[in-house]
């Protein structure tokens, strides 16, 4: 049987699906579920310096082909959450704290209290495109991204991945500062920026009036951005966007990245979707002659 075991720095993953961050991870218990249910590493719920409420409702709007979200980064703070991290450690599956700030004061706070809590790992959240004065905000900008990274790459010993916006005019521009900025992995893509309106009430539904278009219909930007990436660099890539069948995963495997995140796909179809996810693209890579996640990397490329 193939080998699904994927690494990234010291992160070490028994199979390519990670739970990506914002579903199914504001708790301890939830992470483990979620890794009970297959995945090879999860990323939590993206985590400030400060408690913050987030966007009042309505936050979500269901669509046919995903989700509309504007949650504005919800989340109690990094001291609280160190503490309801430390009560899954050791985990039996690596954690990847997401973190988000407005400087590089901040991201280096939150990352290192994350890493003292035991995360394997840190996702920037450098892409958010619904909360004023973070995310994206910052994440369009290569000279502040490389800044920010660099920061955070040099006050931590685990891994540091950047979770990129689409909402950007060239984003291999920015995954190239967060390589030059010392960054361990890019993660592509977050959600982009949409709006849904209610004719009946002739206003936009969500409070926040923009919110992030995730779930398939996002799928080919997403392999698209991968695919543009690895053109340029050569750090890791981790794909994200829309992916809820192999198939979906294999596209994105093969445009370039090395493992990928699961998100949307767990409100639609249940934490059951990791398993069905890595036996099918298992499956797909013993009766195509692929004898591991290295061999079907980047097939697509020349």
């Amino acid at each position: 049987m193939i080998d699904l075991a994927v690494e990234i720095g010291t992160i070490r993953m028994s199979n390519p699906a990670m739970l990506a961050s914002g579903v199914m991870d504001e708790t301890g218990e939830a992470l483990v579920r979620m890794m009970e249910a297959g995945a090879g590493a999860v990323v939590t719920k993206s985590i400030g310096v400060a408690a913050h409420d987030g966007h009042p409702n309505p936050c979500l709007v269901e669509l046919p082909h995903g989700y509309v979200n504007a949650m504005g980064l919800p989340n109690p703070g990094m001291d609280r959450f160190a503490e309801e991290l430390r009560t899954i450690m050791p985990a039996p599956a690596p954690v990847i704290a997401s973190v988000y700030a407005a400087d590089e004061e901040g991201f280096v706070a939150v990352a290192a209290a994350m890493e003292d809590a035991g995360a394997a790992g840190v996702e920037m959240n450098l892409s958010c495109p619904h909360a004023a004065g973070f995310g994206m905000e910052l994440g369009t900008d290569p000279a502040r991204v490389r800044s920010m990274v660099e920061a955070v790459a040099s006050s931590v010993s685990v891994p540091v991945m950047a979770k990129l916006t689409p909402n950007t005019a060239d984003i291999t521009a920015i995954g190239r500062a967060v390589e030059d900025g010392g960054g361990d992995a890019v993660v592509a893509i977050n959600t982009l920026r949409a709006m849904c309106i209610s004719p009946e009430f002739a206003r936009p539904v969500l409070s926040n009036r923009y919110g992030g278009l995730s779930g398939p219909a996002v799928r080919p930007v997403g392999v698209r951005a991968v695919y543009d990436l690895r053109r340029e660099l050569s750090i890791p890539i981790v794909g994200v966007g829309g992916i809820e069948t192999w198939r979906d995963a294999a596209e994105y495997i093969m445009a370039g990245a090395s493992c990928f995140q699961v998100g949307s796909a767990v409100g639609r179809r249940g934490p059951e979707v990791f398993r069905e996810i890595t036996g099918g693209l298992q499956a797909f890579m013993e009766s195509h002659g692929y004898a591991g996640m290295k061999d079907m990397e980047a097939a697509v490329h020349d």
